[in-house]
């Protein structure tokens, strides 16, 4: 396995534990019966469940942006990733801002098209724009899902 998906299982598994120890918390506040602790325990309850929820999507996302990936290197289109870097692993900043520009074009090109948008995700993510790849590539799901429906 890559050191990104160990990385994220265990993070996962961490917040996994987490959620089931406070969760346990919250019951047992909820559990005396005096008002005030029902109200606190509802009040720990809620971060687990919104932790539950927002690693639950995050996985999900994840899913989604690999079976984009599958498709593209089913059909010989997956971006590849040979910018140049420095001896430090950083990709060249004059080289991400071309692969950027040409992938922005694309997605002006044919706003509809997922493989754009998934092309630009991987683009900013090479200029170290990590909140505008996610962005990016949470639009090239909404739109490939669109596409399944349409």
């Amino acid at each position: 396995m890559r050191k990104g998906m160990i990385f994220a299982v265990s993070i996962s598994l961490l917040t996994l534990i987490y959620v089931v120890a406070i969760s346990g918390r919250a019951i047992g506040l909820i559990a005396t019966g005096q008002p005030v602790a029902i109200l606190l325990g509802l009040g720990v309850l809620l971060v687990p469940v919104l932790g539950a929820a927002l690693l639950a999507r995050e996985w999900w996302m994840a899913v989604q942006v690999q079976r984009m990936a599958d498709e593209l290197a089913s059909r010989g289109a997956l971006p590849v990733d040979d910018l140049p870097r420095s001896p430090g692993g950083r990709v060249d900043r004059g080289a991400a801002d071309a692969a950027f520009a040409t992938a922005q074009q694309d997605v002006e090109a044919s706003p509809q098209d997922w493989a754009a948008w998934f092309r630009l995700g991987f683009a900013y993510d090479a200029a170290r724009d990590r909140s505008r790849a996610r962005a990016a590539l949470r639009n090239a799901v909404r739109l490939r899902r669109q596409g399944a429906a349409a």
